[in-house]
């Protein structure tokens, strides 16, 4: 491996970007233009946005879990 690859690899955004565009092209023949997005911030808002919204769900999710198990044993009582 040479010196130069080890500075020019994709970012796992880049790699994602790439990922969705190849599929998208394949899904229905037209080619988007997203890598050619000259500013990545609102991609990374985006999927900073949609982290933050699935960890929100989750932690909820485990709130009502715990509840209904608090309520199970109190009703064995």
């Amino acid at each position: 491996m040479s010196l130069k690859r080890l500075f020019t690899r994709k970012s796992t955004l880049q790699r994602f970007v790439d990922s969705v565009s190849d599929q998208l092209e394949a899904a229905t023949g037209v080619s988007p233009d997203l890598r050619d997005v000259s500013s990545r911030k609102p991609v990374k808002t985006g999927l900073i946005a949609a982290g933050g919204l699935a960890g929100l769900t989750a932690g909820s999710a485990v709130i009502s879990s715990l509840r209904h198990r608090v309520d199970r044993g109190r009703d064995d009582s």
